[in-house]
């Protein structure tokens, strides 16, 4: 992620759920905040509820890299989370993608 950080504190996440605007989608949940800066920050939650290790990193990983070849289309200066719902731990990446790309629209996000 060549614009990007990643979330990682907790009381980063709490801010964003608590302050931020959201979009829910049949896999993904996305909360965005804007602030005053170049780069934009990323967080992705998943339950341990989804499941076991293995899987919930894969989708992680899945979700990671789908916002990296589309970094280019989200305005700078944003802190995101993405939830992942139970649905999304079997969704293809390709739908994974496509949600992620929808919900960013819906909050005005994108370019």
């Amino acid at each position: 992620m060549e614009f990007s950080t990643s979330l990682k504190e907790n009381f980063e996440f709490r801010r964003l759920y608590a302050r931020g605007r959201s979009a829910v989608g049949r896999t993904l949940v996305l909360y965005a905040r804007r602030r005053e800066r170049d780069t934009n920050r990323l967080g992705i939650s998943v339950s341990a509820k989804l499941g076991c290790a293995v899987r919930r990193n894969r989708v992680r990983r899945r979700l990671r890299e789908a916002y990296r070849l589309n970094e280019g289309k989200f305005l700078p200066g944003t802190d995101m989370v993405i939830v992942v719902r139970g649905r999304g731990m079997d969704a293809p990446y390709r739908a994974l993608e496509a949600e992620l790309l929808a919900l960013a629209g819906k909050l005005g996000l994108l370019r």
